[in-house]
């Protein structure tokens, strides 16, 4: 099938590196569970040479991705970590990455407590303000990193003025769309140099797979990250390549349902009279709602409110029933989530606090069951408190 956008996003979902097999006609694509490829004589192979370099398997993902985002190729790895990581191995000491304040805890985890042991240097600032990421900027700055929505407080980032700031300062831009997928948010289309996934989350959608993506707008950059796979090793399973290829097929028809839900847990949790505040996008009280409106074809299902304090987040979450009380996001399964103790203990209370973070915060992903059960779970629960 051709590979161009010409096609909508669902065809693009299902069919593009999603062809059938040339040998049996096979629907879904192969798992090449295998370590190593026969040669028919010293340096003549059918393309692949070693699994740790590639994979069928992996080659039909990689061109999925790099479809659905609007790429020139991807890169997958073992980890939404590992990719982000191996962004990180383009640059080199002393060089300087502006980041936005308030990401994933692990990123920052990764920034402070490895990479700058190799010399980098990180400035955290709120993108939420373009002047913000516009003043961090130094001679030695290669990158701006940001994730928007935020995790945990949803807050956005306005990516095309902030690509028109990297640009005139010849500056790469990374964006984490993670909450959004490709289907609500396209940052490549809104200036972005290069966009990372975790695809353990809607990706994948059914919390079975571990991986992460880089999608690249430059041949070169999927050279080097190429590279980075066959050198370092932190590769993507064929098994783990297979779910995420059956994932995408339903990434359309999922998110949608993920956006109905929460659109409707929102409006229920922010009337609730337990419940202090809610962070989502979607809510016209929202402080970036325009801008949602703007850069988002949907506003998601990831959504966090304030219980008021520690004790009053557990007894809730002791009480749930539907939703799962767990880390990740963006399964079918509706998650729930405490950041202070759980994706956002390393920053330690000084660093949550300074961003916002409260012990009373809770985060939702709203998975696709019947969202009457959702709300009547959340109801019951919050009478705890």
């Amino acid at each position: 099938m051709a590979k161009t956008k010409q096609f909508g996003f669902s065809t693009r979902a299902i069919h593009v590196g999603q062809e059938p097999d040339a040998e049996t006609g096979a629907v879904t694509v192969p798992i090449y569970a295998t370590s190593t490829y026969v040669q028919q004589e010293i340096g003549k192979h059918k393309g692949y040479e070693y699994a740790r370099v590639s994979n069928p398997t992996r080659t039909r993902l990689e061109e999925n991705l790099a479809s659905l985002e609007g790429g020139v190729a991807s890169r997958v790895f073992a980890s939404g970590m590992a990719a982000i990581n191996a962004i990180c191995t383009m640059f080199k000491t002393g060089d300087h990455v502006v980041c936005g304040n308030n990401l994933y805890g692990g990123t920052p985890r990764l920034f402070n407590q490895v990479l700058t042991g190799y010399g980098m240097e990180f400035s955290y600032v709120d993108t939420a303000k373009v002047e913000n990421v516009e003043r961090a900027i130094r001679k030695k700055t290669r990158m701006v990193y940001v994730e928007t929505p935020t995790n945990p407080l949803m807050g956005l980032s306005d990516l095309r003025a902030i690509s028109e700031v990297c640009r005139r300062k010849k500056v790469d831009l990374v964006v984490d769309n993670t909450f959004m997928s490709p289907y609500f948010q396209q940052p490549i289309a809104l200036g972005a140099d290069m966009v990372v996934h975790s695809t353990t989350k809607y990706l994948n959608g059914h919390s079975d797979g571990l991986g992460g993506v880089v999608v690249c707008t430059k041949p070169e950059q999927a050279e080097q990250l190429g590279f980075v796979q066959k050198a370092a090793g932190a590769i993507m399973s064929p098994f783990e390549c297979w779910l995420v290829l059956r994932g995408v097929k339903t990434l359309a028809i999922r998110m949608e349902q993920h956006d109905r839900g929460g659109r409707q847990v929102a409006e229920f949790l922010s009337k609730h009279k337990k419940v202090k505040e809610v962070f989502y996008p979607g809510l016209a009280d929202h402080p970036q709602y325009e801008l949602a409106k703007r850069q988002m074809s949907g506003f998601g299902g990831m959504i966090t409110f304030e219980t008021g304090s520690l004790s009053n987040a557990n007894k809730m979450l002791r009480k749930v029933r539907v939703c799962s009380l767990g880390e990740s996001l963006g399964g079918v399964e509706t998650l729930i989530s405490h950041p202070a103790t759980m994706t956002h203990a390393a920053l330690g209370e000084k660093g949550r606090k300074e961003i916002g973070i409260t012990d009373g915060m809770v985060r939702i992903s709203v998975g696709v069951e019947d969202v009457e059960d959702i709300l009547t779970d959340l109801d019951q629960a919050l009478a705890a408190i």
